[in-house]
């Protein structure tokens, strides 16, 4: 064949492989998440074909690199079962040692060349390096960076076939070039440094803010088999705690299900005025499943569980119990929407509470609770006349709880950064439950993301990181349908449907759409039909958290009604 005959093949190939390549990088940056199997074809493919390159470079440098490049391919192709873990590992080790290998052949270049090998291997280790540390940010890299890396390698395949130009194939920093080309790559390198050093601040300031229990939360060498024992208490000092009021926070112990021994911790605080003081004992909201993710460890720990009216509450001369859950502070695992353990958890704090020496608590008490504190009221009104029939519980307020599991499960994808609250409920369900799995549960591209969101508090910085993923991911996290199988038996389980013995509170805003108000509605109708009592109301424009906000219509509703059933006056049934 004709030179210029091979010369046109040539271009027309180049051509062809960079707009696949575009196509693909183009479809994992718009869908990162969205298939295992296209991110294994994509790297395995574009390791090969940079590794071909480098070794047809032919110097010794390039001859490690693409020994490298073919190597890490190799493994993604024969490890069993590959995973986005092997896959995150894979590319993060290329970055790191394309790094190394590019600084140590800086020595041997000149001017921009040297200057470019030592900016952009410089930044690909510490991307690297950062892809390693970081495990969501891990699979961005896998599924958006190495996307970016196949678009600009097309590019430059397709510029370099329509001018006709002999660069080497799939190089994304070609050595032999003219010097402005030289320029415009260490432009490049350089912006790529500013990216790598804002990836790396963003790290600093995430790891900052991840909140961690101080030694107030290890547990003594001498504890107590009783629940309920109150184990260490220290005062406690917050913006959240109104002048004319006192706090503690409390060590005791409790149990998980199946009277399996725990600690928990809590807060108490209770106004300097008239005492003995009738107990609230608020169930606070989801804040997270991680140990940091305790109200007592977090500074706005009482707003970040979604308790915004501990002034209304003092000021009618009540004290507050506050537990923390099981978990939450002390060590693992959390109840997550796990019934026995959050209402136990709720009762033996204020049996704890009680054994205080700085504060008169009177015997009345009444539970309230929001989401997954709403949740854990309902459980505690259930479990109190026989886990602890000495207190008296005078009435459960459930507000938006997380009555009706498996509907709240079919609903949580289709809310913004959903799959943060599943994976929330994954956390809980695979560490109390032997028999739900969690790689039955999650599919393999999600599973990294799913184990890392579980790790972040709703009120710390890097549950940003965990809603944008959420938001990036394109289907839900389950390998198949959540509501089904064992998992549904243990959702199923957990539903709070037996007796509550004292009035029960249901309230219900109109417009949540995480708590919808037709699975709130069928609850409070199955509870109907088994013959017990509610007080069920609903309120018109109030979404999940806006309902126990300050300005709620709720809120002098919940003051009135609690009153109420301190003074032992008889409640309303709204069941027909």
């Amino acid at each position: 064949m004709p030179r210029g005959d091979d010369h046109s093949v040539s271009r027309r190939l180049r051509v062809t492989l960079g707009i696949v390549a575009v196509l693909l990088g183009g479809v994992l940056v718009v869908r990162p998440f969205s298939s295992l199997a296209v991110l294994v074809v994509v790297v395995v493919v574009g390791l090969v074909v940079l590794g071909v390159d480098e070794l047809a470079d032919g110097d010794r440098w390039s001859v490690v690199r693409g020994s490298v490049s073919l190597g890490a391919a190799l493994a993604v192709v024969v490890w069993p079962g590959v995973t986005i873990r092997v896959l995150a590992l894979v590319v993060a080790g290329a970055l790191i040692v394309d790094g190394v290998l590019d600084l140590a052949r800086s020595r041997g270049v000149h001017g921009t060349a040297r200057a470019n090998a030592v900016v952009g291997g410089a930044t690909a280790a510490v991307l690297g390096l950062l892809a390693l540390a970081w495990p969501d940010v891990t699979v961005l890299v896998v599924a958006v960076v190495f996307a970016v890396r196949l678009v600009i390698v097309g590019v430059r395949e397709i510029v370099a076939g329509v001018r006709g130009q002999d660069a080497d194939l799939g190089r994304l920093w070609p050595r032999r070039a003219a010097p402005r080309a030289g320029w415009w790559r260490l432009t490049g390198s350089v912006l790529g440094a500013l990216v790598a050093l804002v990836l790396v601040l963003a790290g600093v300031v995430v790891q900052r803010g991840v909140p961690r229990p101080d030694a107030f939360y290890d547990p003594p060498d001498d504890v107590s088999s009783a629940p309920g024992q109150l184990l260490r208490s220290e005062p406690f000092t917050s913006d959240e705690i109104p002048d004319g009021a006192r706090a503690w926070r409390i060590l005791y112990t409790t149990t998980r299900d199946e009277g399996r021994p725990a600690l928990a911790s809590g807060l108490v605080v209770a106004p300097d005025s008239a005492s003995p003081n009738p107990v609230v004992a608020w169930a606070h909201g989801t804040t997270g499943t991680a140990s940091g993710c305790a109200p007592t460890v977090l500074t706005d720990g009482l707003s970040a569980g979604a308790m915004f009216v501990q002034d209304a509450v003092l000021a009618q001369g009540w004290a507050m119990v506050a537990p923390d859950y099981t978990g939450l502070g002390t060590e693992g695992p959390h109840p997550y929407l796990i019934g026995q353990g959050e209402g136990r958890s709720v009762l033996d704090a204020v049996r704890a509470a009680h054994q205080l020496s700085d504060v008169d608590l009177a015997e009345e008490t009444v539970v309230w609770g929001h989401s997954q504190g709403g949740h854990a009221a309902l459980w505690t009104g259930m479990l109190a006349p026989t886990y602890a029939p000495e207190l008296q519980i005078d009435g459960v307020a459930a507000l938006a709880p997380a009555s009706n599991l498996p509907a709240l499960v079919d609903v949580v994808e289709n809310v913004t950064a959903g799959e943060l609250f599943a994976s929330y409920v994954v956390e809980g369900y695979t560490a109390e439950y032997p028999d739900v799995s969690f790689d039955e549960l999650v599919r393999p591209g999600a599973r990294i993301i799913t184990r890392e969101m579980a790790q972040r508090c709703l009120a710390e910085p890097g549950v940003l990181v965990s809603v944008l993923t959420s938001v990036a991911l394109d289907r839900p996290i389950w390998s198949g349908d959540p509501s089904s199988g064992v998992f549904l038996d243990r959702l199923v389980q957990n539903v709070p449907s037996g007796r509550i013995a004292a009035p029960l509170l249901v309230a219900q805003g109109a417009d949540d759409t995480l708590v919808t108000p037709a699975a709130q509605a069928a609850y409070v109708d199955d509870r109907c039909a088994a013959g017990y009592a509610v007080d069920y109301r609903t309120y018109a424009g109030r979404g999940h958290v806006p309902l126990v906000e300050a300005d709620s219509p709720l809120v002098p509703e919940l003051v009135a009604w609690t009153s109420d059933r301190f003074a032992g006056e008889p409640a309303t049934d709204t069941c027909p």
